[in-house]
């Protein structure tokens, strides 16, 4: 569970609450045709851009945004050691006890290619094709919400006119002015929420997720292969550490 998240979530909206309890009735800022202006329109516009598939896939991949671990890379590193040792003093089928193990799937399917004798230029192509289509589902998931955060405004802003135009209609009737008032008001309150409190920074979040998955995912490349090629332990261990903050590694990097 990100608790960065969910902290700034119940923040972001428990600000924005209370400033409206301190003002006033919440029941102000309820109105269901701006709702379905917004919500369903911003829905219509993204299901008109983007394929119902991608979409569906774009809101599993937005649960890395509350649940997803960010992987201990320092120890990742270490158990490359490990296994560049088994192997440097038993061979590579010594990895295969190690294999059951393993819980990243990724790192479990190349040590799998390894132990079964493929070749080593093979393998890394497999492992980037791999990366490469994990890439590509991440990058599109966060494009759909940054298109979202697009086109909620702009429907705040259809709504908005569609209740000035009914306000305006209805200048005789004062009993009707206060419900058009509320839609045009309304609708560009529900589409910067929307925007800047849920599809923004869900966008940024997937994107810092993808960068942080890539990174271990290349480390797991980076580390098969040089055990493929048989490498000094203590020189692989290195070569993985370089790639991280001080902060992030190992007390022996």
């Amino acid at each position: 569970m990100d608790i960065a998240t969910i902290l700034g979530l119940l923040a972001s909206f428990g600000l924005i609450l209370g400033s409206i309890l301190v003002g006033g009735s919440i029941t102000a800022f309820l109105d269901v045709p701006s709702m379905l202006i917004v919500i369903g329109g911003t829905g219509g516009v993204a299901l008109i851009t983007y394929p119902l598939a991608s979409m569906l896939s774009a809101f599993k991949v937005a649960i890395n945004v509350f649940i997803f671990k960010v992987p201990d890379v320092a120890e990742q590193n270490a158990k490359f050691l490990q296994f560049a040792e088994a192997t440097r003093k038993d061979g590579i089928l010594a990895l295969e006890g190690a294999i059951s193990g393993i819980d990243d799937p990724f790192l479990k399917r190349g040590l799998q290619l390894l132990v079964d004798g493929v070749e080593s230029e093979k393998i890394e192509g497999m492992l980037w094709d791999e990366l490469d289509a994990i890439s590509t589902r991440h990058r599109q998931g966060a494009a759909i919400f940054d298109s979202l955060a697009a086109a909620a405004p702009a429907l705040g802003l259809v709504g908005t006119l569609i209740g000035l135009v009914q306000m305006l209609q209805a200048m005789d009737d004062p009993a009707s002015i206060g419900p058009a008032m509320a839609v045009a008001l309304l609708t560009t309150f529900y589409g910067a929420l929307l925007a800047n409190v849920v599809f923004t920074p869900i966008a940024g979040k997937l994107k810092v997720r993808h960068e942080e998955e890539l990174l271990v995912k290349q480390l797991v490349i980076k580390g098969l292969m040089g055990i493929a090629r048989g490498e000094n332990p203590r020189i692989l261990s290195q070569q993985l550490e370089a790639d991280l903050s001080p902060s992030r590694r190992s007390a022996e990097g």
